[in-house]
C-alpha cells in the first residue's frame, strides 16, 4: 500500500507553536520523510529503516498524531497499526505574532536547515554512484542576485508553485 491520497497538499504551521516545536526534532523529520516516501508504515518498520526502537517510533508516532502531522491509516489493529502522512509538507509564515511562536520558529528552522545540509552534503559525496541522469539533473548553482522584498516573495511564491505541482504525488517515480 501506497500513501493514501487524501494526503492534505501543505499544512500551514504558522499560530501554531506547540506543532512547530514537536517538529523541531531530527527523528520527527526523518519520521515524516520515511513516510511521505515510503507509504503508511507501522512503528516497527519505521524503526528498522531509521535504526530506532519500535516503542521510541511508536512515541513520535503518537507525538507527531497528537499535532495532526500524521494518522493511523487503514489496515492495521494493536500494535500492527500502519501510520500515514496527513499532509505532504509543512509551511512556515515568516512572520510569528507572538515570543512563544519566534522560539519555536526559530528552533524548528535551525533543525530543518541543519537535516537539509546534511542531506546536501550526503547527495555530495555519493552523487558519482547514482545514475548519470541524476548527476546531470541534479544540478548545484550560486547566483548574486539584488532583489526587493516584494520580488523575493514573488520568487517564493513561484517555487512554491512549481513543487505544489508534485505535491498530491502518491508514488515515488524512479522507483
Amino acid at each position: 500500500d501506497k500513501k493514501s491520497c487524501d494526503v492534505e497538499a501543505m499544512r500551514d504551521l504558522s499560530g501554531d507553536p506547540a506543532a512547530m516545536s514537536a517538529l523541531a526534532h531530527p527523528v520527527r523529520l526523518a519520521l515524516l520523510e520515511l513516510l511521505g516516501r515510503d507509504g503508511p508504515l507501522t512503528a516497527t518498520e519505521a524503526g528498522d529503516r531509521l535504526g530506532q526502537s519500535p516503542g521510541n517510533m511508536s512515541w513520535h508516532l503518537r507525538v507527531l498524531a497528537r499535532h495532526h502531522f500524521v494518522v493511523e491509516a487503514d489496515g492495521g489493529s494493536g500494535r500492527r497499526r500502519p501510520w500515514t502522512l496527513a499532509a505532504s509538507g509543512q509551511r512556515l509564515d515568516p512572520e510569528q505574532s507572538s515570543e512563544e511562536e519566534r522560539a519555536a520558529a526559530d528552533a524548528l528552522l535551525t533543525t530543518v536547515v541543519e537535516r537539509t545540509f546534511g542531506q546536501l552534503r550526503a547527495w555530495l559525496a555519493g552523487r558519482r554512484a547514482a545514475p548519470r541522469s541524476w548527476q546531470r539533473a541534479a544540478a548545484v548553482s550560486q547566483w548574486t542576485l539584488y532583489l526587493t522584498a516584494a520580488e523575493t516573495a514573488d520568487v517564493r511564491d513561484t517555487i512554491y508553485q512549481v513543487l505544489a505541482r508534485f505535491a498530491d504525488r502518491v508514488e515515488d517515480p524512479s522507483r
